[in-house]
């Protein structure tokens, strides 16, 4: 029987593996390959898991928030590029929140470890979190316009949108969002992960 904790990720994933199978009846490289990301990155951490014992590292117990936090993240995204992107105006913003605040949480748990309480201006981890999510951000707005070059080049749809240059500034600010709504209210729930990745504990 599956642990009722489990339902939402497994529901999420499902729906993304619809979306991919889908986007390949249809022929949409763009939907199935963002589908087949998201769906990828959902089963990540059960990957993840073995190969660090196969290092030596500490395993991390894998629950069910992280891979439920990445199917929500990669459902939201999945479910935009089916056009609700453009049709829906608050979409996009809320999938960049989503997704920055689950980056966010993860470099948070990952600094508490490495940095405890430190109060410090430029190595809290706070601000750390912060300037490593928009970093992340920036990152994802690269791939953007990249995939979008080589979209032009190749004279095919691109995997990755870009809408504008308003539309980058605004992802950016929602990424930031994201980050300062974990760090705002303290979340350490995968402070266990950051202990288990850098050995401590």
């Amino acid at each position: 029987m599956v642990d009722p904790r489990w339902i939402p990720a497994l529901g999420m994933e499902a729906a993304v593996v619809a979306i991919l199978v889908w986007a390949i009846r249809r022929r949409d490289l763009a939907v199935a390959t963002n589908a087949f990301a998201g769906a990828l990155l959902v089963v990540t951490p059960f990957v993840a898991a073995p190969l660090l014992d196969a290092i030596g590292s500490q395993r991390p117990a894998i629950g069910p928030l992280l891979p439920s936090w990445i199917a929500l993240a990669s459902l939201l995204h999945a479910i935009g590029m089916l056009g609700v992107y453009e049709s829906t105006w608050w979409w996009d913003h809320l999938t960049h929140t989503v997704s920055a605040a689950l980056v966010a949480a993860l470099v948070y748990g990952g600094a508490v470890v490495a940095l405890g309480e430190t109060t410090g201006a430029t190595m809290s981890p706070r601000v750390i979190t912060v300037t490593t999510t928009l970093l992340v951000g920036v990152l994802w707005e690269g791939l953007e316009l990249l995939a979008r070059a080589i979209g032009d080049r190749l004279d095919v749809e691109p995997v990755l949108v870009h809408y504008g240059w308003l539309d980058t500034a605004l992802d950016l600010v929602f990424d930031v969002v994201g980050a300062v709504l974990v760090v705002a209210f303290d979340v350490r729930v995968f402070v266990p992960v950051g202990e288990a990745l850098l050995g401590v504990g």
